[in-house]
């Protein structure tokens, strides 16, 4: 294409209409820019030499502005010199500022779509602009959620912005969830006609509201990739023992998607290799599909603490997989030290299950194991913690002293 172009060039001097054409109907990111751009550098004949008011603040706008290399910058500035005057790309640039959009995230818009510095600020900027303030985005933060996703600024606003807005207002409760909603998934709203067809097609497999709200804010790439292979995930997750309807499926589809299928079964070996079979592998993945998206190091560390520390049957973890899924650090580490302690010392008559434990919720855990126990409440915060700080325990409004750590450190 480019070499056509450089012939038309050479052809014919006054090529700045037809430049500003083909420069329009380019999907003009930053490297297609400078593609378009450095199939001009080697033209013998400048265009226009002369020093022009236009031309030169134009491309002082362009190179001070918005970042873009300066070879870009000149090609660009005399690209339209004729088409369009410095005003436009001033008026849009002040606008921006004027709604709160700091210079950096100005700066990224115009590196990524250019083409938005030539747009009408009324007539196309600001109606889209004031679309997403309805939506309760304001200030730096739309600003913020616009620099990521400059397509939305060059979309139709009546065709594709509205109609894919109303599409998901139909997966959340609130406002409030609105505005989370799109600020993860903002980057779709141009494929209106494509995500919309994938929907569809998930809902028809049972995949419908909060499920396909999972979607949306976990891996909604997968609501514009081709149908055909949307259809493989589903066919997939059948096979695997996942039917349309379950509640699982939107997981299962959720794992299929993110790995390949040579990783997927890398994942499965690699637990069976702890000396689960291959079918209580894909039964742990049938109980949390989740698992296979962890990393080895972590299916490592869990698996070996459960297995050599705690000391559970394989067939607990076959069961209860999820338990693999808590933070080792966060969770299961210190709530192990305070059970350890709490068993040795037999400070609580009715202790649970260690499995048990760890499914209470943060709360329920201190309240139920180191407040309710006031004599040992500070051994058990520091076996809880694990380091050296100075605690304060709110139950006996003690604090905790750095001498007695060290008897209760695993």
């Amino acid at each position: 294409m480019f070499v056509k172009l450089k012939s038309l060039v050479l052809l014919h001097k006054p090529y700045a209409m037809l430049s500003l054409k083909l420069l329009r109907s380019l999907p003009l990111n930053s490297n297609s820019l400078h593609s378009f751009l450095c199939s001009f550098s080697s033209l013998s004949t400048p265009i226009n030499q002369s020093s022009n008011e236009e031309t030169t603040f134009l491309f002082n706008l362009l190179n001070s502005n918005s970042k873009l290399h300066k070879s870009e910058s000149i090609y660009v500035s005399k690209l339209v010199l004729g088409i369009t005057s410095p005003e436009k790309p001033l008026s849009v640039i002040n606008f921006f500022k004027q709604i709160g959009f700091s210079q950096t995230q100005i700066h990224s818009i115009i590196h990524q779509r250019t083409q938005v510095l030539f747009s009408k600020v009324d007539k196309t900027l600001k109606p889209k602009v004031e679309l997403f303030q309805q939506l309760g985005f304001q200030g730096s933060q739309l600003g913020h959620f616009l620099s990521k996703n400059p397509n939305i600024l060059i979309a139709s606003l009546n065709k594709t912005l509205v109609p894919s807005v109303e599409v998901i207002k139909k997966f959340v409760r609130n406002e409030k969830d609105l505005n989370r909603v799109l600020y993860k998934c903002g980057w779709i709203l141009p494929q209106y006609r494509l995500f919309v067809a994938n929907i569809a097609f998930l809902e028809s497999c049972g995949i419908v509201g909060n499920q396909v709200l999972i979607i949306l804010k976990c891996y909604s790439r997968i609501l514009i990739e081709p149908q055909s292979r949307i259809r493989n995930y589903i066919s997939q997750a059948e096979d695997l023992g996942f039917p349309q309807n379950s509640r699982m499926l939107v997981h299962a589809l959720h794992t299929l998607y993110c790995l390949s299928h040579k990783t997927f079964e890398k994942k499965l070996d690699f637990i069976q290799h702890f000396g689960f079979s291959k079918d209580q592998s894909l039964r742990m993945f049938k109980h949390v599909p989740a698992l296979l998206r962890s990393s080895e190091k972590k299916l490592k560390v869990g698996i070996e603490f459960f297995l050599h520390t705690v000391m559970l049957p394989k067939s607990t973890l076959v069961s209860q997989p999820a338990i693999l899924m808590y933070s080792m650090e966060d969770r299961v580490f210190p709530r192990f030290r305070v059970y350890q302690l709490l068993k040795s010392q037999n400070l609580c008559q009715k202790l649970p299950s260690f499995v048990t434990v760890l499914s209470f919720s943060e709360d329920m855990f201190l309240d139920r194991f180191i407040s309710r126990c006031k004599e040992k409440a500070e051994a058990l915060v520091i076996a809880y913690k694990g380091h050296c700080l100075e605690i304060l325990c709110s139950t006996c409004r003690q604090s905790v002293s750095k001498s007695t750590c060290q008897l209760f450190r695993v």
